[in-house]
């Protein structure tokens, strides 16, 4: 039967629809390809290899000056804590993510608001008095060394404006003396990431993915496919030449949350009890930050801990999208030192939402690390209809905060209270600042705090808090721009929504003695995490050795509504591992790829992915073919 003009009106729409989007992914895929040329020319100009990792400040500082980009220390301070020991070359590919080098118009613009008469000068008496007393302050031989340079510098003042165009100059002159030492120094062209060295945007090798259970790539496809689903999936052209393989296939029925023998209240009515609460916060490139803690028990006892999501205020016809975002707990012994943690168990027993582990745990100090997949915590493009109210003039033109803020603000309270007395102290609040400003309360401006705000045995009240922000608001003369940064840092959408962030509670019971808990840091998981999660799944999941490759073992793990693969690479030379999820239905993977590449060093184990359910009303069957590239 012949076909009607309609139909091959929307045939020809349907091929112009996919080329587009064909030619979309090919243009992102190029991108991508560029970002990490770059990101290996930098780092291979300070280090030796793409496996070595960054093992001080100094270094973390000049390889971020290879990318182009000018950290100051507080920059440097913020990757490199003082938890930090080593950073690879996925970390250092993360950090550019996040700190975008600085633009022309960007930097004419912070000139500008000095240059408040527009003459493209700034007196030098000035200049110091800026640089030398506010933000990060340098010293008087640094700003010096700018005031002498006699291309932006005569008679006194500095020429921004050409200061500017040799920043620039300088910045893109040492990415593309990095780039031209990758492409002249074969060796290290050899090192891009199991593929050849050059590729064209037909054939882009995908980034290798970071070691890690928190990072989570966002692209358009998912693991589920949909009926009429035309997609190709984004491939690493190194797949194309596989030679051993490991299939593992899962059918699991929809969850029942039924409960274990976790919880038996009547047992532990005695029992001794200690709760902190905590929350897990999305950065803006998929990182997820979340509180550590330490736990001392006095003496032997059988305890149970467990974590589960917060459950704070509902308001109706608003989700809590955080209510369905996985918990977990990774219990580690300290000895000697801090460095020196051995893994004691994780909370792999469920009860509905609540995730516990249940034993007997010797006298001593413990760490509490919590961990979520970041299947269900991710970045997630919504439609806004509009930017909520913050705060409004009442009839005697006083400033006041619109009944949604407040509401807001008291579930911040809430989360931020972790030791749920109804008021905060000063380390509760400074959780608070650094993840809001990056900066901690002294005690001099706490004393402040108690002058003016209402506080309770030098803790701040509600209400406090509350007016806190209202000064806050008022010092703005009611611009609502400050509010909004310390909104989106703490997880809200411009409709008051909180979607980036999963506040939680610990509770700990202990049979025979006082156990105590106490929030130590607010960061991004740690190494210590990391081997943690992956200890747990060699230690308790299934393992099957590749075919013809017997020193590649991966290790697949199912608890409550995760599983989690984990690879060993026992040679003695990186690997290149292709993962393919395409068969597996209604399956929701914190890598955000049906098909990706992962490289695992020599000697070493590596989180390949971790998967739950996207529907956890119906059956999800995984099915997971990881082949070693040639």
């Amino acid at each position: 039967m012949a076909s009607s003009p309609d139909n091959n009106a929307s045939l020809s729409v349907q091929k112009v629809t996919r080329s587009e989007s064909s030619q979309a992914r090919k243009s992102q895929h190029a991108e991508e390809a560029i970002f990490y040329m770059n990101c290996r020319a930098a780092y291979l100009t300070v280090l030796k290899s793409s496996l070595e990792n960054i093992k001080s400040k100094e270094q973390l500082s000049l390889v971020l000056q290879q990318a182009g980009r000018n950290p100051s220390q507080k920059t440097v301070n913020k990757y490199w804590t003082s938890q930090t020991t080593t950073l690879n070359f996925d970390d250092f590919c993360t950090i550019l993510k996040k700190e975008k080098p600085a633009t022309k118009t960007e930097l004419l613009e912070a000139f500008g608001k000095i240059d408040t008469d527009n003459t493209g000068y700034i007196l030098h008496d000035e200049l110091y008095k800026i640089l030398t007393t506010r933000g990060e302050k340098m010293t008087l031989d640094e700003v010096s060394t700018i005031t002498k340079q006699a291309d932006f510098n005569c008679r006194g003042k500095l020429d921004y404006i050409k200061f500017c165009d040799l920043y620039m100059t300088t910045s893109e002159q040492c990415c593309k003396t990095a780039r031209e030492k990758l492409e002249v120094d074969n060796r290290l062209k050899q090192q891009q990431f199991g593929s050849q060295a050059e590729t064209s945007s037909e054939g882009i090798t995908m980034p290798v993915s970071k070691p890690s259970p928190r990072i989570s790539r966002k692209t358009d496809h998912k693991l589920a496919p949909t009926k009429g689903d035309s997609r190709t999936p984004s491939r690493p052209s190194s797949a194309q030449s596989c030679k051993a393989s490991i299939s593992t296939s899962l059918s699991l029925g929809a969850s029942s949350n039924r409960s274990t023998k976790l919880i038996e209240p009547d047992m532990m009515k005695e029992w001794h009890c200690a709760q902190s609460k905590g929350c897990f916060y999305l950065e803006e490139d998929g990182e997820i930050i979340s509180h550590k803690y330490k736990l001392n028990l006095p003496q032997r006892s059988t305890v149970c801990i467990t974590i589960k999501p917060l459950n704070i205020r509902q308001v109706e016809g608003k989700s809590c999208h955080w209510l369905s975002v996985d918990t977990a707990l990774y219990i580690l012994k300290e000895n000697e030192t801090q460095e020196n943690l051995q893994l004691v168990s994780f909370t792999e027993q469920q009860n509905k939402e609540m995730f516990g582990w249940k034993g007997e745990l010797g006298s001593g100090i413990y760490w509490l690390l919590p961990f979520t997949t970041g299947c269900r915590l991710k970045k997630v493009k919504a439609q806004m209809t509009g930017e909520a109210k913050l705060v409004y003039r009442g009839e005697d033109g006083e400033l006041a905060l619109t009944k949604e803020f407040r509401a807001a603000l008291s579930d911040i309270f809430e989360t931020i209270d972790l030791d749920g007395n109804g008021l905060l102290s000063l380390e509760e609040y400074n959780f608070f600042e650094l993840r809001t400003s990056g900066e901690k309360c002294d005690e001099e401006a706490w004393a402040v705090c108690k002058e003016n705000f209402d506080m309770k045995k030098n803790e701040l009240t509600r209400q406090g808090f509350m007016d806190l922000n209202l000064m806050e608001a008022n010092d703005r003369e009611g611009d609502p721009s400050d509010l909004w940064v310390t909104l989106l840092s703490l997880g809200y959408n411009k409709a008051l929504e909180m979607t980036e962030a999963c506040p939680f509670v610990i509770d700990i019971y202990a049979e025979k003695c006082k156990p105590r808990i106490k929030a130590i840091y607010l960061e991004a998981g740690s190494s210590q995490l990391n081997r943690a999660v992956c200890k747990s799944v060699v230690n308790k999941g299934e393992a099957k050795v590749m075919d013809g490759c017997e020193n590649i073992i991966v290790y697949t793990y199912k608890t409550g509504r995760r599983i989690t693969s984990v690879i060993e690479n026992k040679s003695e030379n990186k690997v290149i591992i292709h993962v393919n999820n395409e068969q597996s239905k209604n399956c929701l993977s914190n890598r955000g790829l049906t098909v990706f590449a992962v490289e695992v060093a020599p000697k070493s184990t590596m989180v390949s992915q971790h998967v739950m359910p996207l529907n956890e009303q119906e059956e999800w069957f995984y099915n997971c073919v990881h082949s070693l590239v040639r």
